[in-house]
């Protein structure tokens, strides 16, 4: 009696592929999220147990302690702040900034930057502030 054998084709295994495929898409999807980019100069801003970090492409101003403005990295004046936002809210079709003033700055300067930004048709002014360090 003879046994006839078939040779059993073989198989790709797609499963570890599928694995490795979901594991490089986490890694770039984790890595894309943790990308942030901030617009803002180095100032030392208020410290808040609720602070949050943001992710955004809004604009950012940054104010000084001793009164200079930045919106993104451009040092401007206080006066053309409200038209420069206006353009730029046209343009990108957003209506929020970030607001980044120093501890130390006095509050009618702020006051004054702050209606520099409403004049400018911004809706939604988001004061950063930094995590408070716990000891």
């Amino acid at each position: 009696m003879r046994v006839v054998v078939t040779p059993k084709k073989t198989r790709i295994e797609i499963i570890p592929l599928i694995d490795v495929i979901f594991l490089l898409l986490v890694f770039f999807i984790y890595a894309m999220l943790s990308m942030t980019v901030h617009h803002g100069l180095p100032v030392d801003i208020p410290a808040s147990d609720r602070a949050v970090v943001e992710n955004s492409d809004l604009p950012s101003i940054t104010v000084k302690d001793d009164g200079s403005v930045f919106l993104d990295s451009e040092q401007i004046s206080v006066h053309d702040l409200g038209r420069l936002l206006a353009v730029r809210i046209q343009k990108s079709h957003g209506k929020g900034v970030l607001l980044f003033a120093d501890r130390n700055l006095p509050y009618h300067k702020l006051f004054e930057v702050i209606e520099e930004i409403t004049s400018g048709g911004v809706s939604s002014i988001s004061l950063q502030s930094r995590e408070e360090e716990t000891n």
